[in-house]
């Protein structure tokens, strides 16, 4: 139904005049252009009798003459708006009561206020399909009208207005409610799976349960050339496996030495020149067959030998080996799950007393404030070129971006939250949840989280290696992984911000990776993939 508006805001469109029981001379062109529409509508049955009225105003002013009840004077008088106009005709209609007992009503509470009487007691009754704005504003001003009923009726408008806009926003509130309760549901619906799948018995998510064409794609990746440049121009990278092998000749010299993931050979090729007496390297993706043509062109096809294929799938040319080198981290340490192979190959080749290197790994956290970024990525979508797309935020915030974090944007100190000891740790150990502390050093609002991993080079080295990927230092392809907060959280310098972590393998891909944060009363899971 329409909305009343009074234009001159003085409440002079809001007088209830009551309906002449005379002919139509004494309405004006006006008001028989407003009703002109309603006398061509279908018959109205009497509310108080059994007569059928040929229209809406023709069924009022026999109401008015018949039974001397102006149901105009009711409406105004209770300042009834349209549900409640609605009620009070199916409560005539259902009790069938007497103009008197209309008319004598108090102010207070109301007979048809129950929601049973927005049920039509006729079918197609007309007069619930008419405006009770309209109809109050079609009939004649009458004189009797005193500037206090104006009053009055200029107070039931605004209480009215008050009203609709009351009910507007708790109607609001309670969608809000409604999807965030959804969102919860979502969370928790995800979050039984991941622990279902958990806790299947021998079912570690393991690339190795990978058929050799389900992990075609990930291979494949590998065999594009760019991907080997930006490696091999990571310098923090590169320079650090070959300062560790470098510098450290007495753990290479004439070793048996097993390179998994060789790329285009160059930790092979550090090895031999480290001393190694044998390299034996292996990859699965195209690359492999550059990495031959360059260890030909180096000379070193004599200590080195190339093998095309999974780790998994293919038998060594020995049966142990003293040293397996790779540069298996991902993003966020895990992603891409290539420590799963190194594992596969520890568990099956190496000799008592050998090692895996990088032997030590880390993973911390520290909390980011970064207001703009924030704006630019969450904030956002509240307004797209006048549209709300705030939707998009469910969409936008769970997906884990890798960039440079600027070191002006940390707000906390950084926690450590997991080590992993590459000659010890299990394949069920490399999913984890684990609480964590983050000390505040700024007073601001903390809007993201950020991670990122240290790579240790320790074990029998005389000269100890490491490297890190954090904001802090020379950036490397890496980067860091940053997780956004949909609703940025108040802290205090000085303050401790507590938190949970837990790192799963996406069962369907388990080189993908979900991280879910728990901040308070928080929550929210994130992909890597």
């Amino acid at each position: 139904m329409a909305e009343y508006t009074d234009p001159r805001g003085d409440g002079a469109a809001e007088r209830m005049p009551e309906l002449s029981d005379g002919d139509d001379d004494d309405v004006d062109d006006d008001d028989e252009e407003q009703w002109q529409w309603m006398e061509d509508s279908q018959p109205v049955t009497c509310l108080f009798c059994d007569r059928m009225l040929k229209s809406v105003p023709a069924t009022l002013q026999h109401c008015t003459a018949e039974h001397q009840l102006s149901l105009v004077n009711v409406i105004t008088k209770h300042s009834l708006d349209d549900y409640g106009y609605i009620k009070l005709i199916n409560f005539i209609r259902s009790t069938k009561c007497s103009p008197s007992c209309l008319m004598g009503l108090p102010d207070g509470p109301l007979p048809w206020e129950s929601e049973e009487f927005l049920r039509p007691v006729l079918q197609d009754d007309p007069l619930l399909q008419t405006d009770p704005e309209e109809l109050c504003g079609g009939e004649e001003p009458c004189s009797s009208i005193c500037p206090s009923s104006m009053a009055e009726s200029h107070d039931a408008l605004l209480r009215r207005a008050q009203t609709a806009e009351e009910r507007a926003r708790s109607s609001e509130e309670a969608l809000a409610r409604a999807m965030e309760d959804l969102h919860k549901l979502k969370l928790l619906a995800q979050g039984l799976v991941l622990n279902a799948e958990t806790s299947k018995s021998g079912n570690l998510g393991s690339v190795a349960e990978l058929r050799e064409d389900e992990d075609e794609a990930y291979f494949s990746s590998y065999g594009h050339y760019s991907i080997h440049e930006e490696m091999l121009k990571d310098k923090v990278r590169t320079e650090s496996y070959r300062d560790f092998m470098y510098s450290n000749p007495d753990v290479f010299k004439d070793k048996v030495v097993l390179d998994v993931g060789c790329g285009t050979g160059i930790l092979s090729m550090f090895a031999a020149r480290a001393g190694a007496k044998q390299v034996i390297a292996v990859d699965q993706s195209e690359i492999i067959y550059q990495a031959m043509d360059i260890v030909r062109s180096n000379h070193l096809e004599d200590i080195i030998t190339l093998i095309k294929g999974r780790i998994e799938d293919i038998k060594l040319p020995v049966e142990k080996v003293d040293i397996i080198i790779s540069e298996w981290m991902g993003y966020f340490l895990l992603f891409e799950s290539m420590l799963d192979s190194v594992l596969h190959a520890r568990d099956l080749y190496l000799a008592d007393g050998g090692s895996v290197y990088p032997d030590l790994c880390n993973i911390s956290l520290a909390a980011v404030g970064d207001a703009q970024k924030h704006q630019g990525r969450i904030v956002f979508w509240d307004d797209v070129y006048g549209f709300n797309m705030a939707c998009m935020k469910k969409a936008v915030i769970p997906e884990a971006m890798v960039e440079v974090v600027n070191t002006d944007t940390l707000i906390s100190e950084p926690a450590v939250i997991q080590t992993v000891d590459c000659n010890t740790v299990c394949l069920s150990e490399l999913e984890f949840t684990t609480d964590f502390c983050l000390k505040m050093i700024n007073t601001t609002e903390c809007t993201a989280i950020v991670g990122y991993f240290d790579i240790f080079f320790n074990k029998g080295c005389s000269n100890k290696v490491k490297f890190s990927t954090g904001p802090q230092v020379t950036k490397t392809h890496w980067k860091q992984t940053v997780f956004l907060l949909e609703k940025p959280i108040p802290v205090q310098a000085g303050e401790e911000l507590q938190g949970k972590i837990t790192v799963r393998k996406n069962r369907k891909d388990p080189r993908s990776l979900f991280v879910t944060l728990d901040l308070g009363d928080r929550k929210q899971t994130y992909s890597l993939q």
